[in-house]
């Protein structure tokens, strides 16, 4: 029979679901990383992420038209000045196609950077 009481119960039954989903979720994660990586090299979620932008024009989402010059096509930025659902996709692109990717890598690079100054500094003092 449990010999500690009700409270320390609640509290050894909570630290069991924690750390045992904690590290069941911490191997989901390593294997979808792993697998993404070796598996599907195009990375399927980036082809994707930008299929999305890329054919928003086509369902008259923005517009695709000539540069300015005549040589080549791209987003046609002036639509903008007369079409208020093509300047919502230019917004819409802007925050998530640069805005957020943008914020992500930095926020990644700062972020390994901080844990290796850190590493760095335990195996010095070691």
């Amino acid at each position: 029979r449990w010999l500690y009481g009700k409270q320390i119960c609640l509290f050894y039954a909570f630290c069991g679901v924690l750390f045992g989903i904690c590290s069941l979720s911490s191997l989901t994660l390593l294997s979808t990383v792993c697998c993404l990586k070796i598996c599907f090299p195009a990375y399927v979620c980036a082809w994707t992420y930008a299929a999305a932008f890329a054919c928003s024009p086509l369902a008259h989402w923005g517009e695709y038209g000539a540069e300015p010059y005549g040589t080549a096509c791209c987003i046609d930025w002036h639509s903008t000045n007369v079409n208020a659902v093509a300047m919502s996709y230019i917004v819409v692109l802007f925050v998530f196609c640069f805005i957020l990717p943008c914020g992500v890598i930095v926020t990644s690079y700062s972020l390994i950077l901080v844990t290796v100054k850190e590493s760095r500094k335990a195996v010095e003092q070691h």
